[in-house]
């Protein structure tokens, strides 16, 4: 079983990676935000039906047809890809590709360790694997900077150029969402009795509104998507901070508005970040710097987990679900993640300055 998900795993962060660099390959770079809005589209689909689909296999008792029936969209998926993508042209200097072990598998120790520190008990243990996690993806970043070939953009996470910028804050938003998944739906079912099946479907909220909210910024132009980028993520700790003070008094639709706030901060900006990820790009990492949102995303969500996953303990839900340790976490957790988006706006106005200083240097070459 382990080693099957292992292999799913390893499919899904393909196709992730992929994704982005075919959206940078095959489309214009004026529609990339109105494809990044449809990739959130596609997310917010999958996210209520997913359990629903499984639930209905788990239901009837047979939970292994869930399985059977990805196969099959696997399958129909790998089929149509091999008509629909279109084919990599030839070329005489195309090197053999290779792995690069080590760096991967830091990356995956990293994400593991994090992995870990969310369900392991006590904040001391929960704190060390932390440190180790960012360690490990320190020391993943100084290796991966004087290798010939990069998983990472040469500028990941450096303030003076936008690729690092907008990484930041991709690694950023991603931490502060992760809260919301994980703990939202247990303190909906034990403060407000709501079944799990309607927590999940409240909390799945967010994931909407972050779709709508693409979907309606994605053809803005001029100065909205700078605005966006500074804005989106404020708006987002204003929900989480929200969620923070509603949770425990309610009344739970009271909760709707800061759950949605938390979707839509992330929506207006996220196709704009992502965009600036890859017009920033060096020459010659374009490819390198699309592929690393995933990455980035992926650890930052590890990362959230295991902070959220510290800050409950500390409230005191590692002794168990006692009323008083709920109450504790259901403000707690929220509320100390106020901050990492807060952060991204920070650094969202440096990225909108450095595009800005960029077009006008562009402006005075051509003159």
């Amino acid at each position: 079983m382990i080693a099957g998900r292992f292999v799913q795993g390893l499919g899904g962060g393909l196709l992730s990676a992929l994704a982005y660099i075919l959206v940078r390959n095959v489309f214009p770079e004026a529609l990339w935000p109105r494809v990044f809005g449809l990739f959130a589209g596609v997310w917010s689909v999958s996210v209520p039906t997913g359990p629903l689909i499984g639930g209905l296999f788990a239901g009837y008792g047979n939970w292994r047809g869930a399985f059977y029936a990805i196969t099959g969209v696997a399958g129909l998926l790998a089929v149509t890809g091999l008509f629909i993508l279109p084919a990599d042209a030839a070329s005489n200097d195309a090197t053999e590709p290779k792995v690069p072990a080590l760096r991967v598998a830091l990356i995956c120790t990293a994400i593991a360790l994090l992995s870990l520190a969310s369900v392991l008990m006590g904040p001391a243990i929960k704190s060390a694997f932390i440190v180790a996690a960012i360690g490990t993806f320190v020391l993943t970043l100084r290796i991966d900077r004087g290798a010939t070939r990069a998983l990472l953009p040469s500028d990941a996470f450096s303030l003076r150029s936008a690729t690092g910028a907008a990484l930041w804050m991709v690694w950023l938003l991603s931490i502060a969402y992760s809260p919301l998944a994980i703990y939202a739906p247990l303190f909906l079912q034990r403060l407000h009795a709501l079944s799990p099946l309607t927590a999940g479907y409240m909390v799945a909220g967010a994931s909407l509104a972050w779709t709508a909210a693409t979907l309606s910024v994605a053809s803005l132009t001029d100065s909205w998507p700078a605005r966006l980028i500074v804005a989106g993520p404020i708006a987002m700790s204003a929900g989480l901070l929200g969620v923070a003070v509603v949770m425990v008094p309610g009344p739970v639709a009271a909760l709707l508005l800061p759950i949605s706030l938390i979707g839509i901060g992330i929506g207006v900006c996220w196709a704009f970040i992502l965009q600036h990820v890859m017009t920033g790009a060096k020459h010659g990492e374009e490819n390198i710097a699309a592929a690393s949102v995933a990455t980035v995303q992926q650890t930052g969500i590890a990362f959230g987990a295991a902070i959220a996953g510290l800050i409950a303990n500390a409230s005191g839900l590692g002794d168990g679900l006692h009323p008083s340790s709920v109450l504790r976490a259901a403000f707690w957790v929220p509320v100390a993640f106020v901050a990492a988006p807060f952060a991204a706006s920070m650094i969202g106005m440096r990225l909108v300055a450095l595009r800005s200083g960029r077009e006008s240097a562009i402006a005075a070459n051509r003159v």
